[in-house]
């Protein structure tokens, strides 16, 4: 007889990617295979994911308001082909369930999955329900969730939902472990900036801008890491030089995780995983959520945790050059406000998603009894 096996589907995305990693991790210890089903574009982020086998199928974006019809009707035979190849690929590998992380790689396998009657369910890392997942909702078996409420989940589907949080990988469960510790008055403030797996081009025009702004004491007493896309690397650097801030620069970082735990204050777009990887580390954010982002999804990302305390929310618009160089100076001068926004983004944490999600996937498998509702009697 076959060992259980459970299919993952994701990709596009770090932020889809990592929680599928941190599952597939989870599931490896309770000695459950797993196969991971993604896009043509494979693995951009280095993670080395723990699947038994990759299968890649076709994929196209579902979104899109200015679509021709001719470019639909690409998307729609993309898909369909998807579907076939994915149908096919879990007829060979038979897993008791598969999984969705949301994005349009995961439509394909989960269609496929429906289409053979196998046990499914969708994970959406955002407090937005993505347009993906909107349309797997209704289709799939179980829907798991990183924040009590999520925009677009339409509630006739409440049953199905069960709230796990985020999962992270084990690498930032173990930095965790790592207390957070204020700067000391007038010492080193070291600040991490990045702006996803790619980088961002706003960071690398604002934040040295900023930089150049603060108070010699200030910006000389500063010890930046900063992610930067490759063609803006030469360039931060020569300005940092030029104030004699010590610095380190590179186009990705694989140990972001130690880095985060490492610094004292963070300056990051707020993608679900970011958000989610903060919280569980309990480090301070000044968090620019990615503008014009469909529904909004960084941005809602972004003030749950402002509205515990854990970070500043701060809209791309609004943040100049000096807006946050007075951000960083005022947060220089008072260790007691970045440890109490570290705490209060300890407290928003959820390191035992992952232990959740996976009882869900067991439940899925037949491998655990699903737990009793309020008033729900057990069948005997």
């Amino acid at each position: 007889m076959n060992s259980p096996s459970v299919m993952l589907a994701a990709g596009g995305t770090g932020g889809h990617l990592f929680p599928a990693l941190a599952l597939a991790q989870e599931l490896g210890r309770r000695s459950i295979a797993v196969d991971l089903m993604t896009d043509m574009r494979g693995d951009r982020y280095g993670s080395e994911f723990p699947a038994r086998r990759v299968y890649r199928v076709r994929s196209a974006t579902l979104g899109g308001e200015r679509r021709s019809l001719i470019g639909a009707a690409a998307t729609a035979m993309t898909l369909a082909r998807g579907i076939l190849d994915a149908y096919r690929e879990l007829g060979a590998a038979r897993p008791s369930a598969v999984v969705g992380f949301g994005g349009y790689p995961s439509f394909p396998p989960l269609m496929a999955a429906r289409l053979r009657r196998i046990p499914t369910a969708i994970h959406e890392q955002n407090a937005v329900l993505g347009r993906a997942n909107r349309l797997l909702a209704p289709r799939v078996t179980a829907i798991a969730t990183s924040f009590p409420a999520v925009r677009h989940l339409d509630g006739r589907l409440a049953g199905k939902v069960r709230l796990t949080g985020n999962p992270v990988r084990d690498a930032v469960t173990d930095w965790s472990m790592r207390a957070y510790a204020p700067p000391a008055p007038g010492g080193k403030l070291s600040l991490l900036v990045f702006g996803g797996s790619q980088g961002a081009r706003f960071f690398s025009d604002t934040v040295p801008a900023a930089i150049g702004l603060l108070p010699p004491g200030v910006g000389q007493s500063l010890k930046i890491v900063q992610q930067c896309r490759e063609e803006d690397l030469d360039r931060v650097r020569q300005i940092y030089a030029g104030l004699g801030i010590e610095m380190e620069l590179a186009s990705f970082f694989r140990d972001l995780p130690e880095r985060m735990a490492l610094a004292h204050l963070v300056i990051g777009r707020a993608g679900a995983s970011s958000a989610a990887e903060l919280a569980v580390l309990g480090r301070p954010s000044i968090l620019v959520p990615l503008p014009h982002a469909i529904d909004d999804d960084q941005l809602q990302n972004a003030t749950q945790l402002a509205n515990s305390g854990g970070a500043l929310c701060i809209e791309q618009k609004d943040m100049t050059p000096a807006r946050l160089a007075r951000e960083i100076e005022r947060l220089y001068g008072a260790p007691e406000t970045l440890a109490s926004m570290a705490a209060a983004a300890k407290a928003q944490g959820r390191p035992d998603a992952v232990v959740r999600l996976a009882d869900l996937v067991e439940e899925l498998m037949g491998l655990r009894q699903a737990p009793r509702q309020p008033g729900e009697r057990r069948k005997s």
